[in-house]
């Protein structure tokens, strides 16, 4: 690994921050970049004395080097190993011992790590979690470990869960090249041959301040995060041959798909369509904001439309749900679960799944509980202004895939200004059988004319 050079000329470099006139500050928000291409985000809430503390890398699962998925995971785990300055352990054993919390995940599109203390800790978060950026010193006993721990993590979330195997399928069947279709924990027979070196590849391309984040989100002052951002993260030199993002595109969908997981483990049968869709774009969010709002329309709670239908109205599901979440760096997807009533088949419940989609073409969006729904999300976005770790993964998560501030804050607005002719439009532009898959998650005929797992595309 390459160790942190700390030259005096790279210093003067990094040292200086990009000019006010370049920063942003709206809605207690101030955004400024570090001269070595690190963005910031500082969100003022000085109700209470906490802090959020999160590093963003534009690194996730469908940015790994194909043939070693989960090494993004991976690497997530071994960054709480040693560094320079730390031994193993060290960083989240001091974050506790300040009476914070701290911990890490990662996503397809990103990998971040985040310290929630006492707002007169941010200092000591500043320099452990800027020190781990490029002075992380992991063994191959560690590697050795932490493959050990992320292949049991598999076990446990994955391969003993068949809803969790099925959605895996399912991914996998809706892209067939891109690398959204992987898993994110990765392959089991990839992961099981992850080393130092798949790790230090990750780390040595992407685990710098040019392709990072900083979100300080609670009772802090922006000039004060700029001072100690200058100092900690200011210091550590860009990557000049970072890559440019560029993702393997999917071919076009021209056919539907279909997969059967057969599983004898299988307690709750039911079907699941996902179709493609777009995500939010910068400058341009309002397909998203319509695909927002149908999800809530067509599938978000007691009051949604398929409930009333399939649930209240007809029986023959326990549940239906439509969810979608655009907050992506490329196509996403629109999803639909039904879950039959006992005695319904998968077939009858796709049928009345298909039934009921048919009619909502034909219906429409009530206009009063597309009000109720609009009310209910201005007040949510309300509530997370109280939490300061919803903020900071708010800005995070929205940044990480090319969205900027100014598109986060214009989100609440766009939102609101969806009409019910955005919607439908939107339901007839996602509900395209062409570019769907549809899924059943059940159990064998017979034990004895089925193995355990059965997948069919």
């Amino acid at each position: 690994m390459t160790r942190l050079r700390a030259a005096l000329a790279a210093f003067a470099l990094s040292a200086t921050l990009v000019p006010a006139t370049q920063a942003v500050a709206q809605q207690g928000v101030t955004t400024f970049e570090l001269s070595n291409g690190m963005q910031v985000v500082v969100v003022e809430d000085n109700r209470a004395p906490v802090v959020q503390h999160m590093v963003w890398y534009r690194a996730g699962s469908a940015d790994e080097p194909v043939g070693s998925s989960g090494v993004a995971h991976f690497l997530e785990h071994l960054l709480f190993k040693a560094t320079d300055k730390m031994a193993d352990g060290e960083l989240s054993a001091t974050v506790a011992a300040n009476g914070g919390r701290d911990n890490a995940f990662t996503s397809y599109d990103y990998t971040a790590y985040f310290q929630r203390v006492a707002a007169d800790r941010l200092e000591l978060m500043m320099r452990m979690e800027s020190d781990r950026m490029r002075n992380i010193r992991f063994t191959e006993a560690n590697v050795a470990t932490e493959r050990n721990v992320i292949i049991e993590e598999r076990n446990q979330r994955t391969e003993n869960n068949p809803g969790a195997l099925f959605n895996e399928q399912m991914n996998a069947a809706q892209y067939l090249n891109h690398r959204y279709g992987v898993p994110i924990i990765g392959w089991m027979h990839e992961m099981v041959s992850l080393d130092k070196a798949d790790a230090l590849g990750f780390y040595n391309t992407y685990y710098y301040p040019n392709n990072a984040i900083l979100v300080v989100s609670g009772d802090v002052e922006a000039d004060e995060v700029k001072r100690l951002a200058d100092i900690y993260y200011g210091a550590i030199p860009a990557n000049p041959d970072l890559p440019e993002r560029i993702r393997s595109a999917e071919p076009p969908q021209t056919a539907e798909r279909r997969v059967i997981f057969r599983d004898a483990r299988v307690a709750q049968e039911y079907v699941s369509r996902s179709y493609l869709a777009p995500e939010r774009d910068p400058g341009d969010q309002h397909a998203a904001a319509a695909l927002t709002l149908l999800a809530e329309v067509l599938g978000g709670g007691q009051t949604s439309y398929m409930t009333e239908k399939l649930q209240f109205e007809e029986q023959k599901a326990v549940f239906s749900g439509a969810f979608y979440r655009g907050t992506s760096l490329d196509d996403t997807t629109f999803d639909i679960i039904v879950v039959p009533v006992p005695g319904l088949s998968l077939q009858e419940g796709e049928d009345a799944m298909d039934a009921v989609l048919a009619q909502f073409l034909v219906d429409g969006v009530d206009p009063e509980q597309l009000e109720r729904i609009k009310y209910q999300l201005r007040a949510s976005e309300i509530y997370e202004r109280d939490n300061v770790d919803g903020v900071a993964r708010r800005y995070g998560a929205a940044m990480s895939v090319g969205l900027s501030v100014d598109d986060i804050q214009a989100w609440p607005g766009i939102l609101q200004a969806v009409t019910a002719d955005d919607i439908m439009e939107a339901a007839r532009n996602v509900f395209n059988r062409e570019a769907s898959v549809t899924g059943w998650l059940t159990r064998p005929v017979a034990d004895d004319q089925a193995p355990a797992q059965e997948v069919s595309q």
